[in-house]
């Protein structure tokens, strides 16, 4: 007879750990993406001018689809081996900020529907690069996946420095009390980022945010009555935000699904490298894009902003090691509990824009930096910074001074002028194949 095994360990990735080890590692999960999660369905309801129901509601779905999207990608539906949906690879996804500048250009001149459309169409996008990662993965090296991920980074600088005033169109906008508060966040995300240790500085935009949130409440910033209103448990809505297909949207978030998803490749390869000491396989690599399509399909229809794998829970499993699907798991059941709790969404309502300004703009820094990061991988020689040079003056330039294609058709101005983002990806990609390479002797 068999011994039966009791327990697996935290570092093989199938199995049941014990409890007592694998719980406080889910936390360190969901304390290191839950803030990252939320910030940016806070941004797009006010750029969408949402009521406070609706933004509670943006919230949950934001928490609950980001779980089921995590746990589609650690358990997957299909057999091993043929196609399915989900890599099985420990990962952990979220509402992503990549897409936030286009959704923000999207809600103020359509509305949320049209981004829930939009999202529809680069869902469909994102299966078929899965379908087809093999043939078109050369047209997306680091070096232009690089100067999209930089220039994302750049574009949300104005957003958090919005926000540190307090937020554009406040009546408190610009005022001092909003700079305090803002400056406070930041110095103790800041500190803890460079002198913290262990959970301190995992958690430091976390425990800056709630340590703004305190510091504010003296300045009267913070008011609960949405806590109050809020119900106690609750299901995401189905359609609750509509749905609308604005073609120019669909083609701005369609193409930066597309480099998303070839993104995403690059978080499953430091995870299997990082913790399981392997390259991800072709047939996982389908899997994790098709059910990264398939999950922001599912959540358009339950209100749910899209969603990406996150590095920062990628940095978690690569140090620790800890593989166990499991383990994450129970972080995705913990999230989703999150999400069906009206009260605990509308509580993260009552962030002063200055706190999550203060909070958020480390971490628009290091978007930028992961660019940067990503283009010093190849040889920076006079062509690959033409390229990357080009592609963000461009697309900076172009969505900074909006106005210079005000004499196009208004969906010139949707898809090539609210988000640097389609530009940038468009120049890039064209000087990368035109471009000749140079030969050393």
């Amino acid at each position: 007879m068999k011994p039966v095994k009791q327990h697996a360990s935290l570092f093989e990735m199938d199995g049941v750990p014990k409890l007592s080890q694998a719980f406080p590692l889910a936390l360190q999960h969901v304390v290191a993406m839950i803030v990252g999660c939320v910030t940016p369905a806070i941004i797009v309801s006010g750029a969408a001018g949402l009521e406070t129901a609706d933004r509670v509601l943006l919230i949950q779905a934001s928490l609950v689809v980001s779980a089921l999207a995590t746990l589609l990608q650690l358990f997957p539906l299909g057999k091993k081996g043929g196609f399915r949906l989900g890599a099985g690879l420990p990962v952990i996804l979220g509402v992503s900020f990549a897409y936030v500048p286009s959704m923000q250009a999207i809600a103020e001149q359509y509305g949320i529907a049209a981004i829930f459309g939009a999202q529809i169409i680069g869902g469909l996008c994102a299966i078929v690069v899965g379908l087809t990662i093999k043939k078109i993965r050369r047209f997306f090296p680091p070096l232009i996946t690089g100067t999209v991920v930089f220039t994302i980074g750049l574009s949300l600088y104005p957003t958090a420095i919005n926000y540190m005033a307090g937020g554009a169109g406040q009546p408190t906008y610009g005022e001092w009390q909003n700079w305090v508060v803002a400056i406070f966040t930041l110095t103790v995300v800041t500190v803890l980022n460079h002198f913290g240790k262990g959970f301190f500085k995992l958690a430091s935009i976390l425990i800056g945010m709630i340590a703004g949130y305190l510091f504010s409440i003296p300045f009267g910033m913070v008011s609960f009555d949405s806590v109050a209103q809020a119900g106690a448990v609750q299901l995401p809505q189905i359609l609750h935000f509509g749905i609308e297909f604005e073609p120019s949207s669909c083609v701005a978030l369609g193409l930066l699904f597309v480099v998303n998803a070839i993104q995403a490749i690059g978080d499953f390869s430091a995870t299997t490298s990082g913790g399981l000491n392997r390259e991800p396989s072709t047939s996982e690599l389908q899997g994790a894009i098709s059910g990264y399509g398939i999950s922001n399909i599912a959540g358009a229809f339950l209100g749910c902003l899209p969603t990406a794998t996150f590095s920062q829970n990628v940095g978690i499993v690569v140090t620790t090691k800890v593989v166990n699907r499991v383990t994450l798991g129970m972080s995705a059941v913990i999230i989703l509990f999150a999400g069906l709790l009206p009260k605990f969404s509308a509580l993260l309502t009552t962030i002063p824009y200055a706190v999550l300004g203060g909070a958020t703009v480390s971490v628009f820094a290091s978007i930028a930096m992961t660019g940067i990061k990503l283009v010093m991988s190849e040889e920076m020689n006079y062509r690959n910074t033409s390229i990357v040079g080009l592609a963000a003056a461009l697309g900076m330039g172009v969505s900074q001074a909006s106005s210079s294609l005000a004499a196009f058709p208004a969906w010139v101005t949707t898809i090539f002028g609210k988000s640097p983002v389609v530009i940038a990806v468009i120049v890039a990609i064209l000087l990368n194949i035109t471009l000749p390479k140079e030969h050393h002797e």
